[in-house]
């Protein structure tokens, strides 16, 4: 658990890595370790922000309970098996602990977060402050005392995302500036509550009684406990597993059966740099990568609702741009990319961005990664059914005319289109998988013409891509360049991990790109690279690709060793950002659906393997 002597928040915004998260399968909240708010967007993912400190200190707006002890220690934990999180503040004189957590199937109008602030040991004294800064930051408001509550109602309702912002307590409030502060003491084990409402009409309201806290604690604990426990994975890394699988269940939307990227928006890849992304938004690739993972722990419920998800996607879609890359979260389309110039950005990294350009670009892995996902549904969850099998082969058949079109790939680069190794191989999936489809269940497909296909993109594979000077695979056919996506060869099984090309492809893998374990997608050039000159830190998912890849390959010691220095990067409640720099910072937006999907894969395969080979836990 990390700790903090200091209060942490003197020195400005806090680490990325010093944060839990908690959420209700419509948003999530980030809350820092010194008990701050810093991060909340409602009543959506793809809301505007209500607090956003994460990205500026002053200008971002947050909800901070902040006991009074001093210097003291800082921890948080979840509760076992739930995303109910606890932070305690520890000192020679007390101990406080805050309770957070976001009710779930309360209310489809009204996003809620519940703060349960209590006194372990000694009088603690609290200072309250709850700012909302509406509309990233944009948008003004009034505030107003109703009976037990404060009321901050936008000045733009359209531009902030609701109506209005309610905070209930158990303790006395009051209006400063427009913020709504408290100060109180409690005794040991006397406790105070208080709810936050995010109401698109502002009329749903509940109570911030001892009572209401209660009731709504105890149905979100269970029904955190009792999605988990329908995994069926009981492997050596079960905390680690659980962990990763209840995060990717928090960025699914429960309305509309997607999942988006990362819930945050604006954290940056590299301190101070420029490569700072919105992720709030639903990938096709990341989306089905992740029903893959918790279809490997059982779980076929959230496959079978983005399934449907997608089939609506494939229906809309025209023929000459059958798939965009990334949605939003109710499958709309338009995703304009702005800058927010009004936000400082996290260690000052600018410009923050919301919206995401990548919609528009070509990015032809995403039919492989769908089409895995459907084939592995099969499989494992519901049979196809003739609607969606129709729309797919229009997918199968546009992909055998245009897979060797130059694309953005899998890194959404943008200096330009090439044609790109994992996008090609993710072509042959996406052929492949229809054909076992279409002869496991006897579907109605033109078999002779995908075969076809599917044989010329894997002879393209080795005959363009494949690059004899450098013993490797290489990221396009214009250059020698590495790029650590060459990682998923073996795992889609487009590749033998005992292929002689595949042997020396990992060698150059681990000469050019990895770092203690740490997987750099590619090395950084120049702009002509991916569009910009700041470095940025390894990517995690390449890290756990990496081990998975020396399971497959036989190295068990080794993929384990690997695997184990990668955990140890986490935060302390075990969560991962995009990236870790170079001090073993988190980087990049968080938590981030690809790099908990990825580990769960690993985990998964080398503990199998461990296990058939006879080695003990």
């Amino acid at each position: 658990m990390t700790e903090h002597i200091k209060p942490p928040r003197a020195q400005g915004e806090l680490p990325i890595a010093d944060h839990g998260v908690i959420g209700d399968l419509h948003t999530v909240a980030l809350v820092g370790l010194d008990g701050s708010i810093d991060f909340f967007c409602a009543p959506r993912f793809d809301s505007p922000s209500v607090f956003a400190a994460i990205l500026d200190a002053g200008a971002g707006g947050s909800f901070r309970v902040d006991p009074q002890l001093g210097e003291a220690r800082r921890k948080q934990l979840y509760l076992p098996d739930t995303n109910v999180l606890l932070t305690r503040t520890l000192s020679a004189t007390g101990v406080a602990e805050i309770s957070d957590f976001m009710p779930i199937g309360e209310s489809e109008e009204v996003r809620r977060v519940v703060r349960r602030v209590k006194s372990v040991r000694g009088d603690v004294r609290f200072q309250l402050c709850c700012a909302p800064r509406f509309g990233y930051g944009q948008v003004g408001h009034r505030t107003e005392a109703q009976d037990d509550a404060i009321l901050f109602i936008p000045d733009d309702p359209r531009a902030a995302g609701f109506g209005c912002l309610r905070l209930r307590g158990s303790v006395p409030m009051r209006i400063v500036d427009g913020d709504a502060v408290a100060e109180f003491e409690l005794g040991a084990e006397q406790t105070a509550t208080f709810v936050l409402e995010a109401d698109i009409d502002g009329q749903d309201s509940v109570p911030a009684t001892h009572d209401y806290a209660s009731e709504s604690f105890k149905r979100t604990v269970n029904f955190w406990r009792e999605w988990i426990g329908k995994s069926t994975y009981r492997g050596r890394w079960r905390d680690e597993v659980h962990r990763s699988a209840l995060v990717l269940k928090m960025l699914f939307s429960q309305p509309h059966g997607s999942l988006v990227a990362a819930p945050t928006f604006g954290l940056p890849e590299s301190p101070g740099g420029a490569r700072n992304w919105d992720y709030r938004y639903t990938w096709v690739r990341d989306a089905a990568f992740t029903t893959y993972s918790l279809i490997r722990l059982g779980m076929t419920e959230e496959t079978g609702n983005f399934i449907n998800w997608i089939a609506d996607r494939c229906a809309e879609a025209g023929p000459d741009a059958p798939l965009q890359p990334l949605y939003t979260i109710d499958g709309g389309t338009q995703v304009d990319e702005r800058e927010l110039d009004n936000l400082a950005g996290h260690g000052g990294a600018r410009p923050v961005r919301v919206g995401n350009g990548a919609a528009t670009q070509l990015q032809l892995d995403v039919f492989g990664a769908l089409m895995d996902s459907v084939y592995l549904y099969d499989k494992y969850g519901q049979p196809m059914s003739y609607d969606l099998w129709m729309r797919l082969t229009r997918l199968v058949d546009w992909v055998c005319d245009n897979w060797r079109r130059p694309d953005c790939g899998i890194w959404e680069i943008r200096a330009g289109m090439r044609p790109h190794l994992s996008s090609r191989v993710l072509c042959w999936v996406a052929v492949d998988r229809a054909l076992r489809l279409a002869r496991h269940r006897s579907l109605p497909a033109p078999e002779a013409r995908w075969t076809a296909a599917r044989d010329d993109i894997y002879r393209s594979v080795f005959s363009e891509f494949w690059h004899e000077g450098k013993r490797s695979f290489v990221q396009t056919t214009e250059s020698d360049a590495l790029d650590a996506s060459c990682l998923l060869m073996p795992l889609l099984r487009f590749i033998s991990p005992e292929d002689p090309r595949w042997v020396a492809t990992m060698a150059a893998v681990r000469r050019e790109l990895v770092v203690d374990s740490l997987v750099n997608r590619y090395v950084v050039k120049d702009a002509q690279t991916d569009g910009f000159t700041d470095p940025e830190g390894t990517f995690t998912i390449c890290s756990f690709w990496y081990a998975e890849c020396l399971s497959r390959g036989g190295d068990l010691q080794q993929a384990r060793f690997a695997f184990e220095k990668i955990l140890s990067y986490a935060n302390h409640l075990g969560l991962f950002s995009e990236e870790i720099g170079q001090s073993g910072e988190h980087l990049g937006n968080f938590p981030q659906a690809f790099t908990h999907l990825s580990l769960i894969s690993a985990a998964y395969d080398i503990d199998r393997r461990l296990d058939g080979a006879g080695f003990g836990a």
